[in-house]
């Protein structure tokens, strides 16, 4: 593969000055804007099947097109693996040799499904994030997931969380926002010998270094129910 991706511009010079103020604000405060209908309903069907396979959790948020989760499927064949993503069309989107039968893809926002699952009291032994999601402009902090009203829920849900990015800076603020959680987040080079998702593959192709964030942040079996 051959590509030219362009390389990540921002008005930033180092971790954003307000990112405490914001990440404080949220982890002290619940986001309670309403859940959408369809996200509720995509929660439900994606515990039914969690509970119904019995198995662990592996969680791979904003899977895209979904390669990544059946990559991690077919390595953790004793795992469920669920696979959210924002995009129908993304997420709906045929490969050959049909799904792994131990996963679980669904369209949902996020926003919302982060929050179901930490009042579900879902625990997932391996948390993923590897869409770059950088929104490099300053005024944009609270579109990066670290600035967004639900960090807290995405922290709750423990495990070992895995982010990879081709801004470091993106996965610095991250690291910053998680030790303002009490938990410490290690951030490493990260050559992707074999990529997992098209953006790793867009990176590795046109030269451009990929880093990657991993923190404990607690483990637990993963369970569905109330609040």
């Amino acid at each position: 593969m051959k590509a030219n991706s362009k390389k990540i511009f921002t008005n930033q010079d180092g971790v954003h000055p307000n990112l405490e103020k914001t990440v404080r604000r949220h982890l002290d405060n619940p986001f309670l804007k309403p859940v959408s209908e369809h996200t509720q309903a995509a929660f439900d069907s994606a515990c039914a099947f969690l509970g119904a396979s019995g198995r662990p959790l592996i969680l791979d948020s904003c899977c895209g097109v979904g390669d990544s989760s059946r990559a991690l499927a077919r390595q953790f064949p004793d795992y469920c693996i669920i696979g959210v993503d924002k995009s129908e069309s993304r997420i709906t989107r045929e490969r050959e040799g049909g799904e792994p039968e131990n996963l679980f893809l669904v369209r949902a926002d996020l926003n919302d499904f982060f929050r179901l699952a930490h009042q579900g009291h879902w625990r997932p032994e391996r948390h993923y994030i590897l869409y770059p999601n950088p929104w490099p402009k300053s005024e944009h902090l609270k579109r990066r997931w670290h600035g967004a009203p639900v960090f807290r829920d995405i922290v709750a849900l423990g495990g070992r969380l895995e982010l990879r990015s081709n801004w470091k800076l993106y996965l610095e603020e991250f690291a910053a926002a998680l030790a303002l959680a009490g938990h410490e987040g290690t951030l490493t080079a990260y050559e992707a010998a074999d990529p997992i998702t098209p953006f790793e593959a867009k990176y590795k192709a046109s030269g451009q270094p990929l880093w990657q964030l991993v923190a404990e942040l607690g483990r637990a079996p993963a369970v569905c129910g109330g609040s």
